[in-house]
């Protein structure tokens, strides 16, 4: 896929209020740290997760969507009625319909023919999104698109914890231990034609590749599926998710490179998912790039799904780790097993 009229021309992101440490985590599992002779510590030392955050109880995903998006609007100077496209990425939804953008939309007030819509794909939601806005913009159907996205760990975190406690083994560790680096957050994403963002960044093309037989090796919903319905379950193999992964990344990232004509020395920077320390050492080893090229925010938030790539993009924004005229690697992986490169002139 390339892009010659689309640029990136805001973003937007609400960090959750409650900052909960591994060591908190770890003090409320200590009976199944004592029965399985694990030391204080482990949580932080296999995630390289520090803490993360969560939205206050009762806190709704569509209002921290509204307020991400407000904030990508202003950065961007575009008005609501401008938006031509709203798509809701996240993998957490208030409802299975309507469609979380809907609240969205009726929150910020875009005008009644914009196309509004849910996007769903584990972690890719977002830059799916991304690129369905790209595309419309391309094709000339739209001026500017909004792409939104609430993530909240609380309560599958809370759930887990229960569950752990209630089967403390080993097996239960080794699938719980991933669902517990999850955090909260909200972004947005504002992309539009470069009419309306000269100074925007232009949104060069990127690729996509599967491998959907790895599909059950990280699963989140009811343990008897819809519509039978039962208590939310998360799941995930994290050495087959890791190992497969980076398979995928691999192929992905060459194909990349080919796609975009990348020489060696390209990108100059990147932004991966935030997994956690082992799945960025890996990721960056295979591919060849040096971690000071990668910006991350993982130690401090954790993986906020959905939230995690852009949020990290926008901040390292903010913090000036880009400079005017790198070349900037987005590099998306989620569940299913699905990746997608896209890559920005800054």
């Amino acid at each position: 896929m390339f892009y010659n009229k689309v640029r990136l021309a805001g973003f937007g992101y609400e960090l959750a209020p409650n900052v909960v440490t591994s060591e908190d985590l770890e003090h409320r599992l200590a009976p199944l740290y004592e029965k399985l002779h694990l030391q204080p510590g482990q949580l932080e030392a296999l995630t390289g997760i520090a803490e993360r955050r969560f939205w206050d109880v009762g806190f709704r995903l569509s209002e921290g969507a509204i307020i991400a998006g407000r904030k990508a609007l202003a950065a961007a100077q575009v008005s609501p009625q401008q938006v031509g496209m709203l798509i809701y990425g996240g993998v957490c939804r208030e409802n299975l319909e309507p469609a979380t953008a809907c609240a969205v939309a009726d929150g910020l007030g875009v005008a009644p023919n914009t196309q509004i819509y849910d996007v769903s794909n584990a972690c890719l939601g977002v830059l799916n999104g991304m690129v369905q806005v790209a595309n419309a913009i391309e094709l000339g159907h739209i001026r500017a698109g909004l792409v939104v996205s609430c993530e909240a760990a609380r309560e599958i975190v809370e759930s887990t914890i229960r569950r752990m406690l209630a089967a403390p083994d080993m097996t239960m560790f080794k699938d719980t231990i991933a669902t517990l680096t999850g955090g909260s957050g909200a972004v947005a994403v504002v992309l539009s034609d470069a009419d309306l963002a000269p100074e925007g960044h232009r949104l060069l093309g990127g690729v996509a590749r599967s491998a959907t037989q790895h599909h059950r090796l990280c699963t989140w919903g009811p343990t008897g599926g819809f519509p039978s319905g039962g208590p939310l379950v998360m799941k995930t193999d994290s050495v087959g998710v890791l190992q497969n992964g980076v398979t995928l990344g691999i192929e992905t990232f060459e194909a990349f490179r080919r796609e975009l004509s990348l020489p060696p020395s390209k990108p100059d920077k990147v932004v991966c998912h935030q997994v956690g320390a082992a799945h960025q050492r890996t990721i960056l080893e295979a591919f060849g790039i040096d971690e000071s090229r990668d910006f991350t925010t993982f130690r401090f938030l954790g993986n906020i799904g959905t939230v995690s790539l852009p949020i990290t993009a926008a901040i390292a924004d903010e913090r000036h780790f880009f400079e005017r005229g790198d070349l900037v690697g987005f590099l998306g992986i989620g569940s299913g097993l699905n990746c997608l490169m896209l890559a920005v002139d800054w």
